[in-house]
Formats: C-alpha cells, structure tokens, sequence
C-alpha cells in the first residue's frame, strides 16, 4: 500500500536545527521506528498489525502486513540488514527482509502466552534479546531460530532494552522500577535499583562510554548509571508534571527523550546539563520511542499518525 505523504516543516527552539513531518496512514498507529541502511524508514504500524517503510526523499510508505491478532510494538535492524519486530499480538519476534519484504515468524515456546513484547537488541554475537511486560526476557539466535525465555527477577515490567558498545545488554523494568544486566552466557538478569524510588524506568540506550541512559516515566527524569563507578546521576526535565518516555543517545552523545507532558522532544547535553525542547505542532503526539541514524533522530507520533525528524547540526 502507497500513501503520498505531504511534508511538512515546523521551527523548532533550537533555531539549528529543522524538524520535519511525515504522514503515515490513518490509522497506522505508529509505534517504534528504525532508520534502515538504504535510507528508509522502519516503523511498527501497531493499530493496523503492519510494519511500514517510509521513503524520507518521496514521502512514501508502504505496508508489510503481519496477519490478524498482530500488534508490533519495538523494531530494530538487525547485523544482516533485516528488520526485527517484537510482535504482542502474534506473542513472536518477526524477521522482514529488507530487499523481498518476506515475513518469518519466529513464536515464543509454549508456556509463554502473551507475554507483551516490547523491544529487542543485538549483542555482540548477533543474538536477539527482548523483554515483555508480562515478566519476560528472552533471546532468539537467528542462526537456529532457537528461542530461550527467562521469567524476570522481580515480575512484571520489562520494556526498554539496550547493548552497550562492549557487548553488555540491560534492561528496563517500568512496573519493576529498575533496570537489570544480563549475564549472556547464563541468561540470569540482575537488577539495579536507581536511586529514585517508584522512578519508572522505561526505555534505556547506552552511550559511547557504555553509561546505560534511562527515561523515568514516573520520576519525569532522566537518569545515568555508569556501571564502571557503579554511580546514578539524575536531571528532571524542565517544566511541571513531566513524563519521560523514550530514551536515544546520538553519535554525539547527546541525550534525546520524549515528554509527553510537555508534548515535546527534548534534547540533554550532559556536558552543559542543560535541556532544549522541541514541541511537536499538533496536540497529542504521543512520540512513545526515539531512534536515529548520524545527523537525524527519529521519532513515531503514535497519536498524530506522523513520523517525525530532528535534523541535527551534524548533519548540515
């Protein structure tokens, strides 16, 4: 399915850079996105049970549809170009090839109904962890399509999840109000508790220093965990009531999260500690996840069926 997508532009706060919209179907939903290699966009299509393809140069989208009961949540790409969908409907992590738009399926065991899957994350060996919110984290290795699954240590509330650039994956637990690091040789999860309590860890991305970033929906905070000094630092974002959703940390290392609150993107500089906000033009966007490539952060305004994009300084 195409939808000729208008463009349009909006003046952010920061008057370098540019923010741009891009419609998606009516209806689409949209959840995750995921910057592809060729240029496009990836983004999950949760109302519709699809995973669309945005061209940023035409506008145009395209559909994969997932079947019925699909409800995609997070998307990646994945070490062989792939793009990697963590599926709540369907209860499985689906593969969609980049060149064909094949779809494979890869269904958690039995004894796992509904799990809620959230989002995934590459290690180091090319193997796929995911959390749901049900009480789950799990592990696909694409070379066997084996799939293992661990109940999490505190229960329900695993959601975000990230691979520092040394291979350490971690976790988020938004029910659980932490985030854990898993052993990958043993699977077993162990959880660290932020200094804020009931914060309500959400997502989390690590930085080129392998700090494990993360945005507490409850606390209207962003927080840092340096598991070298084995520290927490904590800034609240500007203005009252806020509610950090998303988490991205760009190629320079600047911390971008969502605030629903404030209906804004916000950008962190950690070396200055200081915020810019970049409100979207209509109300409600409800942008639920960030992600990026050198010079652009992404973003799915799920409440305005838009895709939106910052255009940082890097890339003029």
């Amino acid at each position: 399915m195409l939808f000729a997508a208008l463009l349009c532009s909006a003046a952010a706060r920061a008057a370098s850079e540019e923010v741009r919209y891009y419609p998606v179907p009516e209806g689409a939903g949209p959840h995750d996105v995921a910057p592809a290699p060729d240029g496009s966009v990836w983004y999950t299509a949760q109302g519709q049970g699809a995973l669309g393809r945005l061209d940023p140069e035409t506008g145009a989208v395209e559909h994969v549809t997932f079947g019925d009961g699909s409800a995609p949540h997070g998307v990646i790409v994945g070490p062989d170009g792939a793009a990697w969908v963590t599926d709540g409907g369907l209860n499985a992590i689906v593969r969609v090839d980049p060149e064909t738009e094949a779809v494979k399926a890869f269904p958690l065991p039995d004894g796992h109904d509904y799990a809620n899957l959230n989002t995934g994350s590459f290690d180091k060996d090319g193997r796929l962890w995911f959390t749901g919110q049900n009480g789950i984290y799990g592990r696909l290795d694409p070379a066997t399509g084996k799939v293992d699954v661990w109940d999490a240590p505190r229960g329900r509330g695993p959601y975000g999840i990230t691979t520092t650039p040394s291979g350490e994956v971690y976790y988020a637990s938004l029910a659980g109000n932490h985030i854990a690091r898993i052993d990958l040789s043993t699977g077993e999860a162990s959880p660290i508790d932020p200094p804020t309590a009931d914060q309500g860890a959400r997502r989390v991305w690590s930085d080129s220093k392998g700090r494990i970033w993360v945005s507490e929906w409850n606390a209207g905070q962003v927080s840092v965990f340096d598991p070298a000094a084995n520290d927490w630092q904590s800034w609240k974002l500007p203005g009252d009531g806020p509610q950090a959703y998303a988490v991205y940390v760009d190629e320079k290392d600047k911390v971008w999260l969502t605030d629903f609150s404030a209906n804004a993107i916000v950008r962190f500089d950690p070396e200055t500690e200081t915020f810019s906000s970049f409100p979207s033009d209509r109300d409600n966007a409800d942008v639920r996840q960030l992600n990026g490539r050198s010079g652009e952060v992404w973003g799915a305004e799920s409440g305005t069926d838009r895709l939106v994009v910052i255009k940082t300084e890097s890339s003029s």
